[in-house]
């Protein structure tokens, strides 16, 4: 018996230094080859698994260039997972920074607790916001840490972004959305392989900010995402705002061969030199391509989403506006909501534009309105606006905070309640929020320099994603950790079972119904409330009324 021990031994080592090795380096088996990744700590030092630089599509370049992607080939010997693919093309408007990237970029990170086959954690995948211009789902900003403390099971991704993934020629090769449409196959790898991971393939939750979140409440309307997810969070953005639909799509493609170099009409022509462009060149158009119109009116976002005009393997074939009131949205539990001081990210490029909006303040009017009424009635709308945000008077550098509101209306809120009130006519289960914390953790606000209260748009990034920024004052400040471990509990939880729990005594987070408009006020005290910023909504949604499109049809409050 000693011997046969003892003639074992080389197979035994063998083994156990492979399974070492696997503690260390862990790798995994996926559809398409093996993955290696990396063994990382938690701020208590317990350990998570963390896998980079997935590739889930083949690279779109040359003739793939803005065509729908292609599933990644398989590969042989072990992929190397512990560093971050390249970040698409792309201009960062906040750091004004050229990232040159890659057009091969196509990548996603996995992180998670386990690797068992059987442990079906939740699963949560964040979209990146960045107006569909920037971002990338790296840990730079996007670290794991907080969320995954909860033990569910993290992805972040990339997707082309600005002219690569939103360019619309209307012809059956370049029809748009192709960025759209390398989300999908995003979260059909993530379908398809993450229970290796540990993940529960029938418990996926999509969330997003900003263009991310109007990309998460596209996918509740896109036939092409059906059956890939079963919640959804949207932070600060919806499909029906203008700034998350494009118009005359061809005529820019057209526009941006003209500042090119290539004056042309004919759309394969425009293909074939478009295709042949420098990557570099074709890196933040969306300036270069605007109407005037475009440069008065609404954010400067315009390759975005768009309806497609072919059936074959659209993405969106139909208004998104036209499908909600349909009925035609998925029937799956949604958390949604905004920042109570939204506009305060817009208010430096607004303010340099106050003596034109004092003169005209009907370029305050979205695109939406503006197109389905007359010119007197825009004129209407315009000095209707004054009458609500400054008394009639004109605005002021000065008054911040009333150009604030109107930002964080027109951009924001309005469109949001007006979503979720016609969404939660067809779902049985939608739960609003309204974030207001302000601390230190308010990393967008403190680099503007503002003294007002409030949380500015994508302020609430930093509560749940640990980065270079946070990581420290979450660990060395008590009462942060705590708002922060209270803040990832309520979104991990709704991602687990679709109840986002609180640990505060007597204060229930009431489901959102079309008559009572519940929300939770997510801050320091938390209360729950009927109706958020009701005068607000209320001044937006009669103007929408007025111009025959979607609004809240009623209100019981």
């Amino acid at each position: 018996m000693v011997l046969s021990v003892f003639k074992h031994l080389p197979l035994v080592r063998t083994k156990l230094k492979r399974f070492l090795s696997t503690m260390t380096s862990p790798i995994v088996q996926i559809k398409d080859g093996q993955l290696r990744g990396n063994v990382q700590q938690l701020f208590d030092n317990s350990e998570y698994y963390s896998f980079k630089g997935i590739p889930y599509g083949q690279a779109p370049v040359g003739k793939l260039r803005f065509k729908a992607p292609l599933p990644v080939q398989p590969w042989q010997g072990v992929y190397n997972a512990t560093e971050h693919g390249s970040v698409c093309p792309q201009f960062d408007v906040y750091t004004r920074q050229l990232q040159t990237g890659s057009e091969d970029c196509l990548f996603l990170n996995v992180y998670t607790k386990s690797l068992n086959h059987n442990a079906n954690k939740a699963v949560m995948v964040f979209i990146h916001g960045g107006a569909y211009m920037f971002g990338s789902g790296d840990d730079t900003l996007l670290g794991p840490e907080f969320l995954v403390q909860h033990d569910i099971v993290l992805v972040t991704i990339n997707y082309r972004l600005e002219v690569f993934g939103f360019l619309c020629l209307d012809i059956p090769e370049v029809p748009g959305n192709a960025g759209m449409k390398d989300q999908v196959l995003a979260l059909q790898w993530v379908k398809n392989n993450i229970q290796q991971f540990g993940g529960d393939a029938n418990n996926i939750t999509i969330f997003g900010e900003s263009a991310g979140a109007a990309s998460v409440t596209y996918h509740l309307i896109s036939p092409l995402s059906k059956g890939l997810f079963n919640k959804a969070i949207a932070q600060s953005g919806t499909c029906t705002v203008d700034w998350a639909q494009t118009i005359n799509a061809q005529d820019r493609a057209f526009r941006l061969c003209k500042v090119l170099g290539k004056d042309t009409r004919d759309p394969k022509e425009a293909l074939d030199f478009l295709q042949s462009v420098p990557m570099k060149d074709l890196i933040r158009k969306t300036f270069k391509t605007m109407t005037k119109e475009e440069e008065h009116r609404g954010l400067p976002m315009h390759f975005v989403p768009v309806v497609e005009k072919f059936d074959n393997n659209a993405f969106l074939s139909e208004k998104p506006q036209d499908l909600l009131i349909a009925g035609k949205s998925l029937n799956i539990p949604l958390m949604i909501g905004y920042n109570n001081k939204e506009g305060m990210i817009s208010v430096p490029m607004e303010v340099a534009k106050l003596e034109y909006r004092n003169k005209i303040p009907s370029s305050y009017i979205p695109r939406s309105i503006c197109n389905n009424i007359t010119a007197d009635k825009l004129n209407e709308f315009g000095k209707r606006i004054k009458e609500f945000y400054c008394n009639g008077k004109d605005f002021n550098a000065e008054d911040v905070d009333r150009v604030c509101s109107l930002l964080s209306d027109l951009y924001f809120v309005s469109a949001i309640h007006i979503f979720t009130y016609n969404y939660a006519k067809n779902a049985e289960s939608v739960y609003m929020y309204r974030f207001n914390f302000d601390t230190e953790l308010n990393l967008l606000k403190s680099i503007m320099g503002f003294n007002m209260k409030g949380a500015s748009h994508a302020d609430e990034l930093f509560y749940l994603f640990s980065s270079s920024f946070n990581r420290d004052t979450y660990r060395d400040n008590p009462r942060l950790k705590e708002i922060v471990d209270q803040v990832t509990m309520l979104w991990t939880d709704f991602a687990k079972n679709g109840n986002p729990t609180l640990n505060s005594p007597g204060i229930k987070w009431n489901p959102y119904t079309i008559d009572g408009k519940e929300y939770l006020n997510i801050d320091e005290y938390y209360s729950s409330g009927k109706y958020a910023d009701r005068e607000n909504v209320e001044f937006w949604n009669k103007l929408y009324k007025e111009a025959g499109l979607m609004h809240i049809s009623k209100s019981k409050l």
